[in-house]
């Protein structure tokens, strides 16, 4: 039986490709963990300051309080109003966003031109490069003076209703551009058997394309209201730090963001009770996007395996 013979250089060559493969093996899996390693930190770091805040603070008071005054003489703990202005707010701007942006994404995916759906396309995505102080700005010295105050006779200056119509036109992009890409991806074979019944386009669009790309506009829903939640500048400019337990739009309002952004810059001393709240309310809703974002996957898989 004749035995192969490899030449050094060949077998010099295998050797430097299994080394590469390592390295870029190693240097791929250190990428990818920084995203791991990065978040095990902040919520370290978020679960290390909070235990000293509620060694502090009962955590009947906090969950349950309608007074936060952690600024004051006379302290209180309840994060109820910072909770529900961030729940409130993140609310309108899901009205705003949620018609906006899944119209959008319906038009641009199966009305609009090939050589009209690209640039309308990118025009929307340009919102999301806005920096947000410019809708926080905006909010404040436009659309409530000149828009809600005829509208609406009373407002505050700042309130909970321009806050969230901010963040509304913030976040269309994300519903929009998601949602878009769910809807385009949604097989030729569904829409060509609709219409092979008889099926007009409006039916085909409600009754056959939307169903089957519903998995996809839900995360991009979820998606948004998360990033809705998570938004700092638009809430501290235009919604003011008047810490109130309100549903009333008309109000000023002060959500988590905002707070946080309030202490972080200088307003109480570092290791203090005021300062550790911080990490407590980040931490608060931390827990609150990630059942979001789990509630997310499970309702994706369930359309998934339905459709």
């Amino acid at each position: 039986m004749q035995q192969t013979v490899f030449s050094p250089q060949l077998l010099e060559n295998v050797r430097k490709k299994r080394v590469s493969n390592t390295l870029f093996n190693l240097l791929f899996l250190g990428a990818s963990s920084i995203s791991f390693i990065t978040i095990m930190v902040i919520v370290g770091s978020l679960i290390y300051e909070s235990t000293f805040f509620f060694s502090h603070v009962s955590l009947v008071e906090f969950f349950t309080g309608t007074e936060w005054t952690v600024l004051f003489v006379e302290k209180k703990f309840g994060v109820l109003p910072l909770l529900t202005a961030t729940a409130l707010t993140s609310a309108i701007a899901l009205l705003v966003a949620v018609p906006a942006g899944l119209a959008t994404a319906i038009y641009l995916s199966e009305y609009a031109r090939p050589s009209l759906r690209r640039p309308v396309k990118s025009i929307i995505e340009l919102l999301a490069g806005i920096p947000t102080v410019v809708y926080g700005y905006f909010a404040l010295y436009f659309i409530t003076p000149n828009l809600l105050k005829q509208l609406i006779p009373g407002i505050s200056i700042h309130n909970a209703l321009a806050v969230g119509l901010m963040i509304g036109v913030l976040i269309i992009p994300i519903v929009a551009s998601l949602s878009e890409d769910a809807i385009y991806a949604v097989p030729e074979d569904f829409k060509q058997a609709a219409y092979a019944l008889g099926a007009r386009k409006i039916d085909v669009v409600f009754r056959v394309i939307v169903p089957a790309a519903l998995s996809g506009i839900l995360a991009s829903i979820i998606l948004a209201f998360t990033r809705a939640m998570g938004e700092t500048m638009i809430a501290a400019i235009a919604g003011g730090f008047r810490v109130i337990f309100s549903t009333d739009p008309r109000e000023a309002m002060q959500t988590m963001t905002s707070f946080i952004a309030q202490v972080a810059t200088g307003d109480a001393p570092h290791g203090t009770v005021e300062y550790q709240s911080i990490f407590a309310v980040g931490l608060l809703l931390f827990i609150i996007t990630l059942a979001f974002n789990l509630v997310a996957i499970q309702v994706v898989k369930r359309w998934q395996i339905r459709y």
